[in-house]
């Protein structure tokens, strides 16, 4: 078994259906990746929350985590909040590699996929 892991970190909401999106993603992920745990992990008002998750994934024997910010930027919360939450998971886990990636939507395949829905959307 890979010991490999993603974790999709979104922010939360409070209303519940704002998670299927994300929901979906991780289903996608899993379905192209079977040999990686794909989990989604949160910042603020949803479950379960970053920490949650890490420590979900160490019990299960995962030792390779990459965390992708679901994000469409670099705000206050990718630049102050996760580099926090990253520090201590690395000091509570320092035998696990951990790897952060940029937010989402700094990305330009993703930014292509989105302009390409602005514009099919026109009609």
């Amino acid at each position: 078994m890979t010991q490999k892991a993603l974790i999709l970190f979104a922010h939360g909401a409070r209303a519940a259906g704002w998670a299927a999106p994300f929901e979906r993603l991780q289903q996608m992920a899993s379905a192209q990746l079977p040999e990686v745990a794909v989990r989604l992990a949160f910042l603020e008002l949803m479950t379960p929350q970053l920490p949650e998750t890490m420590a979900a994934l160490v019990a299960d024997g995962r030792s390779d985590v990459t965390i992708v910010p679901v994000f469409l930027g670099q705000g206050s919360h990718l630049l102050r909040d996760l580099p926090l939450i990253v520090d201590e998971l690395r000091t509570s886990y320092p035998q696990i590699q951990i790897r952060v990636a940029a937010a989402a939507g700094e990305n330009l395949e993703v930014l292509n996929a989105i302009a390409r829905y602005c514009i099919v959307s026109m009609g």
